[in-house]
This record gives structure tokens, C-alpha cells and sequence, in this order.
């Protein structure tokens, strides 16, 4: 298997993921000023109702912290916090609780009854003398057969 993929690591290595999955890449770079792209700002005005009082317009949580994680929309290091804490707890809770849950359960299909009964058989065949297993797994006295004029 590792020489099979040394001699085609050449050619995965040029493979270009992103032509792979037809995603393209966005430069991230701001705009000069010169290249004549409008802003969102300039394609739309505000409504007064948009603005507050000061002419402001309003700011999403997003904006303010590109790092919104959801848990406080004010501050950016309670956010970032309040996000660590409950992944935290929720799953050291989800892992504790949950192994503790499945650990307890009882012996599904009673795998463990079965092999102790087993073994308690084994050790009762022994001490009579009997072979562990014997050939017939019923007693073929007890079996009442058809007899051969009723075929």
C-alpha cells in the first residue's frame, strides 16, 4: 500500500483541490479606491427608520465581532468565554454522564449470564466425569421419530 502511494504522490500532489470541489478563491484584500467598486452603502440608502437618533445606522453583532459564536452580543471576550465554557461542560457532561450511562446498562442480550452458566457447566461435567459436549445435542431417547409407514 505505501509503494503504491509513493509512486502516485507526484501526481496527487499537483492536484489542486479547490479546481477539485469547483470553489473559487476570494481575495480578501481591500478594494483601492481607484478600481471603482461600489460599496454596499452606495448601492442603498439608509431609511430613517434604519438609523438611530444620531443618523447612525444600525450594526449587526457580526459586524461589530467577526468572531460571534452567539453567547453575548456585547463583548467579544465574555463571547468567546461564555462559547468555551458550555463546550466545555457540555461535553465533559455529554462524555461523564454518558460513558457513566452506558457502562451501567444492563447486560444486553445476557451475554455475561451466558457465560457464567458456562462455566458453571463445565465445572459440573468435569467433577461428574463427562465430556464436555457430547455428540447429540438432544438425548435421542426422548425424540419420538415418525415411524417408516407413515411416509
Amino acid at each position: 500500500m505505501a509503494s503504491r502511494l509513493s509512486r502516485i504522490w507526484p501526481t496527487l500532489s499537483r492536484v489542486r483541490l479547490s479546481s477539485a470541489f469547483g470553489s473559487r478563491c476570494v481575495s480578501q484584500t481591500p478594494k483601492s479606491s481607484a478600481s471603482g467598486a461600489a460599496v454596499a452603502s452606495d448601492l442603498q440608502s439608509l431609511s430613517p427608520a434604519a438609523q438611530d437618533s444620531h443618523g447612525h445606522a444600525e450594526v449587526s453583532p457580526f459586524d461589530k465581532n467577526p468572531d460571534f459564536h452567539g453567547f453575548h452580543h456585547h463583548d467579544a471576550f465574555v463571547d468567546e468565554w461564555n462559547m468555551r465554557l458550555a463546550f466545555f461542560f457540555g461535553i465533559s457532561v455529554a462524555i461523564v454522564i454518558g460513558g457513566t450511562f452506558i457502562h451501567y446498562l444492563p447486560d444486553h442480550g445476557m451475554r455475561q449470564w451466558a457465560r457464567r452458566e458456562a462455566e458453571r457447566l463445565i465445572k459440573q461435567r468435569e467433577a461428574e466425569g463427562l465430556p464436555l459436549m457430547t455428540e447429540n445435542y438432544y438425548d435421542p431417547s426422548t425424540i419420538v421419530l415418525p415411524s417408516s409407514e407413515e411416509d
